[in-house]
């Protein structure tokens, strides 16, 4: 029993140690913007925001204030502070009549451990659900996406551009599993004291996006000057996603951000690595091959 205590105290810090380092909310500007894109995925389907404080959060607001307009059957939030008693709401329609919180009525009931997305509580909300929508912790992000890959789960969900480079998270873009949203990168959040910070943040999904059927213009043409040849790695470089030549077949090493842009119809993701020209390191970069080769 004793072991059993000394477990669960020590999630408890760990929760608290969490929420101290990612509590940062995101803006309804940035949500309203991203999640206009996604309405016929949401009809008649279950959504989970399981990283949320009611009180707080956006998510929350947008999906329960647009209930009816996006035709949702269920919207169900988990709140996790550390420390303190967590609970979940859960609403089947609008209007709706319960508990207030933050001066709206809603309904809501206590949770036996916490409110963490790890826990099991948590995990059997996660089961019933269609579609998660919320702003995970950056710090947790890898084990955040394993969990929703391994139960199988639609998303929409915040993390860092550089999560691209992870190497839990880019072979799931290169089998083409998660790719990014519509919205570009950089979003401002609002920190606990209401300062405000800009970070690089995107938007990450594996629901299906007009942006993923959009062709790259491609007007530049390979010559061997322009576009030298890696020293450890078969592979041109490409400094800029703009200048991917439009009648290279080979293998071609584009900055990270190219992710922004790709289209699985036209182009095939590889590899990812860090390479040298000329003895000098260059970042990050996505091997990739023009599938529709212009000659």
């Amino acid at each position: 029993m004793k072991d059993i205590k000394t477990k669960l105290s020590n999630r408890n810090l760990n929760t608290a140690r969490i929420v101290k380092n990612d509590d940062f909310y995101t803006q309804l500007s940035d949500i309203e913007k991203e999640l206009k894109h996604y309405k016929e995925h949401f009809k008649g389907k279950t959504v989970f925001c399981n990283c949320d404080d009611p009180e707080e959060s956006k998510f929350w607001e947008y999906f329960s204030e647009n209930f009816n307009h996006l035709g949702l059957k269920k919207l169900i939030a988990t709140h996790c502070k550390g420390g303190g008693v967590d609970y979940w709401i859960g609403i089947t329609k609008r209007p709706y009549k319960k508990e207030i919180i933050n001066g709206k009525e809603q309904p809501k009931e206590y949770l036996k451990n916490n409110g963490d997305f790890r826990s099991t509580e948590c995990i059997k909300i996660l089961k019933e659900c269609d579609i998660v929508v919320t702003n995970p912790p950056f710090s947790l992000f890898r084990e955040y996406v394993a969990q929703l890959m391994e139960y199988k789960k639609k998303f929409i969900i915040i993390g860092n551009m550089n999560a691209i480079t992870y190497k839990e998270v880019f072979p799931l873009i290169k089998d083409n599993k998660i790719w990014l949203g519509m919205s570009p990168r950089s979003m401002t959040y609002i920190l606990p004291d209401k300062s405000a910070k800009t970070t690089n943040a995107v938007w990450f999904t594996n629901l299906d996006i007009t942006k993923r059927h959009e062709y790259l213009i491609l007007y530049k043409e390979y010559n061997s000057e322009e576009y030298p040849k890696y020293d450890d790695y078969d592979a041109i470089e490409v400094s800029e996603v703009k200048n991917i030549p439009m009648d290279y077949d080979g293998a071609m090493g584009v900055p990270i951000s190219f992710i922004d842009k790709y289209n699985p119809y036209q182009f095939e993701i590889i590899d990812q690595i860090v390479p040298h020209v000329n003895g000098k390191r260059k970042y990050v970069r996505n091997i990739i091959k023009n599938k529709k080769v212009e000659k």
